[in-house]
């Protein structure tokens, strides 16, 4: 028989709120407060500054030339209200994007604030830092670079139908949970346009300091935009077969560094 496990045991393996104990009928003061910060910082996610400039900056230091877009969710409270609003690009936007069509383009890659801008503002350049030598080494350049604001996943099928891109990467802010309010999420799209659904599209979530680190986020993601440009396919006829991360490429830490935002 196996030996027996506490609840602090459990507690070691997982954020998650368990074995918290009680107070009479009530939980214990410290878990009530701790919930209580937990769910303030995800509140704050969700409000944060979607920092457009410090991203551009941050592309451009990586020689991309990232363009600004906008959906047609007019502040936050229309993209919270209204997420079709955060799925179409406005009409200045429409045509910015279409002066930037050119020859060729493999791959596109989207960074929106979706439903925690503070993911995106600690995260997001420091993938990207970490994504591009391993594109590179298989042959994969990312030919337009868009910084768009009020963005919800499906915003990327509009703009990559508009680039003409054959893939379209979006880095997006995941809705923040209790126990990981800046959780970047990562989908890919083969052959973009609007219309299509979650089922087209791969994706990988959870990357943070507590969660996938932004190297090996990197190399599931170069894995993923390969093979799905190689058999022209991505979502439930693209499964993630890249196996374990193999000692990485860069001198990048293994971490996502919220310094380098």
């Amino acid at each position: 028989m196996p030996p027996s496990r506490s609840l602090g045991d459990l507690r070691d393996l997982t954020p998650a709120r368990v074995g918290l104990g009680r107070a009479g009928a009530s939980m214990p003061t410290r878990a009530l407060l701790e919930f209580t910060l937990a769910h303030a910082r995800a509140r704050d996610a969700v409000h944060a500054v979607f920092d457009v400039g410090s991203l551009v900056s941050g592309l451009v230091d990586l020689g991309l030339a990232p363009l600004e877009v906008s959906s047609c969710a007019r502040n936050r409270q229309d993209y919270l209200r209204r997420p079709d609003l955060g799925r179409k690009l406005d009409s200045a936007s429409e045509h910015a994007l279409a002066g930037r069509k050119r020859g060729l383009c493999e791959l596109a890659i989207v960074v929106g604030d979706g439903l925690s801008p503070a993911a995106v503002n600690a995260h997001a350049i420091e993938l990207v830092r970490n994504l591009m030598p391993r594109l590179a080494a298989d042959g994969i350049e990312i030919a337009h670079a868009v910084v768009a604001s009020g963005a919800r996943v499906a915003l990327g099928d509009e703009i990559g139908a508009i680039l003409g891109s054959h893939m379209i990467l979006m880095l997006i802010g995941e809705r923040p949970g209790l126990s990981s309010p800046d959780s970047l999420g990562a989908y890919l799209t083969f052959a973009p346009r609007v219309g299509l659904t979650d089922a087209e599209r791969n994706c990988v979530s959870n990357i943070h300091d507590r969660g996938i680190g932004c190297d090996e986020a990197a190399f599931r993601i170069a894995w993923l935009v390969r093979e799905g440009l190689r058999r022209k396919v991505t979502g439930v006829a693209l499964k993630d077969e890249s196996g374990p991360t193999p000692w990485r490429i860069t001198a990048n830490s293994n971490r996502c560094d919220k310094s380098e935002t």
